[in-house]
This record gives C-alpha cells, structure tokens and sequence, in this order.
C-alpha cells in the first residue's frame, strides 16, 4: 500500500539541512523502538516520550522508547528466556548476531528511558535505579545488570511490528525495527529521561488528532504505528499479532502539491 506525507519546509524527520544525495547516502546504523501498550478505560494506550527540542535527531518529536545499538549488546553471554535468538533472527530475517543486538537494544533503550525492565524476576527496588543511571551514562552493559540482578532478558515479553529505515536523504539514518510490548506486573514506566521533555500514557486517537491539528509532531512511521495501535482490541492482541513485515524506505517524490514523502507499506 502506497502513502504519501506532505513534505514540509522542515524534515518531519531528522531537519532538511546538511541532506545527502540519495546517490550518496549515509549507512543506516541499527536500532530498536518499543510500543510499551496497556488497556485504558476508552481503548489501548501506548506510552510515549515527548523529545527534548535540543535533540540532533526528531527534535520536539513524539517518539516511543528507543534508540541505536551500543557494542555492548552483542553480549553472547546475555541471560536470555523466551524464543532463542535464531527464531528472532528467522522472523527479522536477519542474523543471529544482529537479532540478538536488536532484543538486547529494546530491551535497555526501554529500561533507560522508562525504567521498565522486560526481564524476569522482577525486584526493581533502589539498587536497579543505580544500574540504570549506570547504563544510560555507557558505564555498564545490559548483560552485567542482568547478572548481577539474577535476572534474564525475556524475549517472550517483546512482538515484532515494523521495520523502518531512514531516507536516503536524510543525514543522519536509522535501520529500526519495531517491538510491541506489556509492561511486567509491580513496575511503571515514568518519564525520567534527559531527552525526554514529558512522557505518559496516551490513546493513539487522541495523539492523530493533534497531530492532524498540527498541535504534535509525529515521524511517518510512528504515526502508522499509532494507528495500529489505535485499532487494536487489546493491548495483548497487539502483542501477541504477527503482522507482515518488511522493510520500508520512504523516498521522496515531486507532485503537483508540492513534495512528499512516500512508502510503501506492507
């Protein structure tokens, strides 16, 4: 299916300035975002970060939890339960390797940013808020938290949803794919990240509308997603659903309105 965004003066992506030719375009690095969801009283909510507007990349954006790869992720003795790497990597259609960056990736972006832990068991007392300060300041990994919590990554907690990769001719580009997940029992997400403004739970609808209004911004591929998840019958379908995935670049594309960024989506 073909959409089409109006293309504004400013990027809805990353800022048009310093783009690149889409003859030279800057490699793509890996991420991961993550739709933390739950079931509100008027449908599914997702929890979303307000971004700080000093950020290089979507300044001022909605965004779910999430961000690049670090080294550290690639961790082979990262305690892991749930679905083994290889069937992660099968469904990404990927390598074990980078499928295992990639769960390892949603897993501490969404601890950093929110300080859910999607492992198990969980005994998120004080000494968890020091090894989150401990990782988002790079001075731990996510495998040496779990080991020495006596916890283990659960694969089985995350459903995959998208994959999206920056234009080419934005500067700065990412490869993401996109993760739905329950927050465990006995943990709340809250806002304290420094790149986040706010962050709270929000209905999808509600958040579309302000962005129809022009009163939110929102990337084209979040504004799908909220979509999805504006249609969703619970917050565990949404999870457990295996939808179609392949991977989607936009491009641009001149038409009589002016110019527009265009997908095709699955």
């Amino acid at each position: 299916m073909i959409r089409r965004f109006p293309m504004v003066e400013a990027s809805p992506l990353s800022g048009r300035a310093g783009a690149r030719s889409p003859s030279d375009p800057s490699p793509p690095r890996l991420a991961a975002t993550v739709m933390c969801v739950r079931d509100g009283d008027r449908g599914v909510e997702v929890f979303m970060l307000h971004r700080v507007p000093t950020m290089v990349f979507a300044p001022s954006m909605h965004v779910f939890p999430g961000g690049g790869v670090d080294a550290e992720d690639s961790r082979a003795d990262l305690p892991w339960s749930g679905p083994p790497v290889d069937e992660w990597a099968r469904r990404m259609r990927t390598d074990e390797p980078t499928a295992r960056m990639l769960i390892a990736a949603a897993v501490r972006e969404v601890f950093e940013e929110t300080g859910v832990l999607l492992g198990g068991p969980s005994r998120l007392d004080e000494p968890w808020a020091a090894a989150r300060s401990a990782l988002v300041a790079h001075e731990t990994s996510l495998a040496d938290v779990l080991i020495a919590g006596g916890e283990v990554l659960r694969s089985d907690l995350l459903g995959y949803r998208a994959h999206w990769t920056t234009p080419e001719f934005e500067p700065r580009r990412y490869d993401t794919r996109f993760f739905a997940a329950l927050v465990p029992d006995g943990q709340v997400a809250d806002g304290g990240s420094s790149e986040a403004q706010s962050a709270t739970w929000v209905r999808p609808a509600d958040l579309l509308d302000a962005y129809a209004a022009g009163a939110a911004l929102l990337l084209p591929p979040t504004v799908v997603c909220l979509e999805q998840v504006a249609a969703a019958g619970s917050a565990a379908d949404f999870v457990r659903e295996e939808p179609p995935v392949h991977e989607v670049i936009p491009w641009l594309e001149e038409s009589a309105d002016g110019l527009a960024i265009v997908m095709d989506l699955p």
